[in-house]
């Protein structure tokens, strides 16, 4: 983990003994792993100084030096704010953590909404004179819960887009199933495409894109004929855990698109845990989502032990 700190909108980071003799070139291509672009534009526009000096980008650092970087963007944002009583979960001068709600947006869909969770956390930043720069890192369905992760700069987000790529950002759900007969623990690997019978619906298709999906059954309702799972995926397709599910004929509970009986006001699925390694400080996150329902959906499940 990195010894940082923010002075102003300028983050201070000292080179630690482990990094002694590594240059800033190393520090974006190797240890943080951001992309050429973003690298290539901190270097062209002197936004890393040592003793308030534009430095050398190839020149070893020895430990204990402080550089100061400037990461965030002075421009506008582009992004209306919208006021909603957040519920964070975790939060630095880097990255944020929250716990959407049901029935909510991750994002605009069409011009001018601006009811959506990225609007919130846009007003968010604003009213604490933060950056604008804000952009999510992954998404969930209007009526999935859980924790979706945030950027609160450019280099942030370069560096967690470039994790999730790379499937290093790991995301744990929880889903309501209909039908009791699962395998106590398995993988659904069928690839997903676009349903061309319907807009907004997937399906399984031998043309569609890889789609891996790990579970582990959590316990079964045999009264409401329901099994709850916690899901692992190795990949983030559109409607993934919903279209996996289905088609081996478990539907999620209230997820009337995909055949789930209507026992809930929503399809039943929770974004429980995330688990990732810090941008900056490069320290490792476990970051757990309490379920939000009233009443609740997902009863006597311990987030602890997932």
């Amino acid at each position: 983990m990195l010894t940082t700190k923010m002075l102003g909108n300028k983050l201070e980071l000292t080179i630690p003994f482990a990094w002694q003799g590594i240059t800033v070139q190393q520090i974006f291509r190797e240890k943080w792993k951001t992309s050429k672009k973003q690298a290539h534009l901190f270097r062209m526009e002197g936004r890393v100084t040592f003793k308030g000096e534009k430095i050398g980008w190839d020149k070893p650092l020895d430990a204990g030096s402080k550089l100061l970087m400037d990461l965030f963007d002075t421009q506008p944002t582009e992004v209306e704010p919208f006021y909603l009583d957040l519920a964070i979960l975790y939060e630095d001068e880097h990255v944020l953590v929250v716990n959407k709600p049901a029935f909510l947006n991750t994002h605009p869909n069409t011009p001018g909404e601006t009811e959506t969770l990225l609007n919130a956390v846009s007003f968010h930043l604003q009213s604490e004179g933060k950056g604008a720069s804000v952009q999510q890192t992954h998404r969930l369905d209007r009526d999935t819960t859980g924790a979706i992760l945030f950027a609160k700069h450019p280099l942030a987000g370069a560096i967690l887009d470039g994790m999730l790529e790379k499937r290093l950002i790991k995301r744990t759900y929880i889903a309501a199933v209909c039908g009791t007969g699962l395998k106590k623990k398995d993988t659904i690997n069928l690839p997903i495409g676009r349903d061309r019978h319907h807009s907004v619906r997937r399906r399984v298709s031998p043309s569609g894109q890889a789609a891996i999906t790990h579970y582990k059954v959590l316990k079964t309702e045999p009264y409401n004929k329901l099994t709850f799972v916690a899901c692992r995926l190795d990949t983030g397709r559109t409607h993934q855990i919903r279209v996996h599910f289905s088609h081996i004929g478990y539907p999620l509970a209230g997820d009337e698109l995909y055949g789930g009986r209507p026992l809930f006001t929503r399809q039943a699925l929770h974004a429980a845990k995330l688990e990732f390694t810090h941008p900056i400080t490069l320290e490792r996150l476990a970051v757990r989502a309490p379920f939000m329902d009233s009443p609740p959906i997902f009863k006597d499940i311990d987030l602890e032990k997932i």
